[in-house]
């Protein structure tokens, strides 16, 4: 079937009845409630339309936004009462949340656990219907985050039984733990708003810190139904939840110098902005998952199968919508052609469709100014030298992209160094691997890299260049984020601190010594604090 705006317009529902019954929506869901100091309070101010991206097709033939629901829009003056709550509640780490032992708080995450599981439905069929994610990804989504969970709280117990023993140097004993921050400030992403948001949000809560939660524009709704979990598993003002406008509310947040860890995984550009607000910079914490430029390198020796199945993958998945995915391909030009097309006939292979259609690859995006900027991305490259090799690549229908590979692009062209986050595939060549090498040192971003080749001479000559420049090289197989026990992070303006299962436990908390001199005085005040279990930080408990 040739791609047509038209073939792509049929795509979208025209009624109810043609979405199937397990993901129809008939009733939409206006939020009036929000999370502060532990009680659920209902807004009666402005409110924010969600629009989903998966219109509504009318019967002449053009499509219709339509709304699934509204959160508040809070204000300054409610906001800054919400940060003023999780003050409360950590209270210079003497509060209720901090105070408790390890074991305490992660019971409290456990709780916490099992009540999101009975909303995992509600949740999965607001992540399709507000992000266009397909029902597959939705699910999957919801239980990796189920297991990061619990993943989390596996490795905090084994952090813990690690530090559950005194130390003995130089005449001195000590203890080492970990102590949480103090109150953080997390905002997720909408292409990942369940998961990468809890990849921040959890690892703070078990340390013990306080949390100021702000959900993402495209992807708030689905955090509604966790909103009474988070109340009864957590005391008052341990969570707090802020809706609104970034730019209404997050410098009043930043400039109060209350916020102790910023938690973000959004632009650079943003981060940076964020970071100059706060009056007492070296106190701040910043913990960040930012752009990402990713590259693959083609080698003339490398099996284009497992190249060419990796490429489609790392590049369109979600319609590449992931920091992970690979945004630039540069191919040695003595098998650029045939690598363009055998790519092309893979991308015609991919199903467009609603996220519900089963084997769907391509679905509507969510942020309503995307179409606008890849069509931008497309006619600027065209108009410099590209060409789109794929047949109907980047045809429309509203948000509907179909995805365009453009090939050859060269340094001038939009798609060069931005950052397209969507279904547009660049190809460069180059005659000599330093050419690929040099596009990454000069790049503003290092967070992955993709080598496909077969020599392992020349595989090793490109590792050894290219871990310092970027925090993963991955070998024949596309760029992503797990195993989550794998280091998750990049260097230069794609991140700071790490967010993976043990590196997050540490990003969110700081190792603290409790030490004295070695008497016998001292001796026994410690093993009197020990046997009482007087303490919850000096301890020798053992959690199983």
């Amino acid at each position: 079937m040739s791609v047509t705006s038209e073939s792509l317009t049929h795509l979208f529902p025209l009624d109810e009845a043609a979405i199937p019954e397990a993901w129809r929506r008939p009733k939409p869901l206006h939020q009036r409630q929000y999370l502060l100091d532990g009680e659920l309070r209902e807004w009666s101010g402005a409110t924010q339309e969600v629009l989903t991206p998966i219109y509504t097709r009318l019967t002449d033939g053009t499509l219709a936004p339509r709304v699934i629901g509204s959160y508040p829009l809070l204000d300054e003056a409610e906001s800054l009462k919400a940060l003023d709550a999780a003050v409360r509640a950590y209270d210079h780490g003497r509060g209720e949340w901090p105070a408790l032992s390890v074991a305490e708080r992660i019971a409290a995450v456990e709780k916490f656990t099992r009540l999101i599981v009975d909303q995992k439905k509600e949740i999965v069929q607001l992540l399709l219907w507000e992000i266009g994610k397909s029902a597959a990804d939705s699910e999957k989504e919801f239980d990796r985050t189920i297991d990061y969970i619990r993943n989390t709280i596996d490795a905090l117990k084994d952090m813990d039984r690690d530090s559950s023993r005194f130390t003995i140097e130089e005449g001195i004993i000590g203890q080492i733990r970990r102590s949480p921050l103090g109150v953080v400030l997390c905002m997720g992403p909408f292409n990942y708003p369940l998961n990468e948001t809890f990849c921040m949000l959890i690892p703070a809560l078990i340390m013990g810190n306080t949390v100021l939660f702000k959900p993402p524009k495209h992807g708030a709704l689905l955090h509604f139904p966790l909103l009474q979990a988070f109340a009864e598993a957590f005391p008052k003002g341990v969570v707090n939840t802020v809706y609104g406008r970034g730019n209404a509310i997050v410098p009043a947040l930043m400039t109060s110098g209350k916020i102790d860890v910023l938690a973000l995984i959004g632009s650079s550009r943003v981060a940076d902005s964020l970071k100059k607000l706060h009056p007492k910079s070296n106190r701040l914490r910043a913990v960040l998952g930012l752009d990402a430029k990713n590259v693959a390198i083609i080698m003339p020796d490398a099996d284009l199968d497992v190249a060419i199945k990796e490429s489609v993958l790392g590049a369109l998945s979600f319609n590449g919508q992931r920091c992970t995915a690979l945004k630039l391909f540069m191919v040695h030009e003595s098998i650029a052609e045939d690598f363009v097309q055998r790519l092309a006939t893979e991308i015609n292979k991919l199903k467009p469709g609603m996220p519900w259609d089963e084997k769907v690859n391509i679905t509507p995006l969510p942020e309503p100014q995307k179409p606008n900027y890849l069509a931008e991305v497309i006619a600027d490259a065209q108009a410099k030298g590209a060409r789109i090799v794929n047949e109907g690549g980047g045809t429309t229908a509203g948000p509907l992209v179909y995805p365009a590979l453009l090939y050859p692009v060269q340094e001038g062209m939009k798609v060069w160094r931005e950052e397209q986050f969507g279904p547009v595939v660049p190809v460069a060549s180059f005659a000599h691997v330093d050419q690929a090498i040099q596009y990454i040192i000069d790049s503003d971003h290092g967070q992955q890299v993709s080598i496909f080749g077969s020599e392992s001479q020349e595989v090793a000559h490109l590792v050894d260049q290219l871990v310092n420049q970027v925090s993963r090289v991955n070998i024949n197989a596309q760029c992503q984020r797990g195993p989550d026990t794998f280091p998750f992070t990049g260097r230069k303006d794609s991140a700071e601190g790490t967010l993976s299962v043990n590196d997050a436990l540490r990003s969110f908390s700081i190792r603290t010594v409790v030490a004295t001199k070695q008497t016998e005085a001292n001796k026994q005040i410690l093993n009197d604090i020990v046997d009482g279990q007087e303490s919850s930080f000096l301890s020798t408990r053992f959690i199983l």
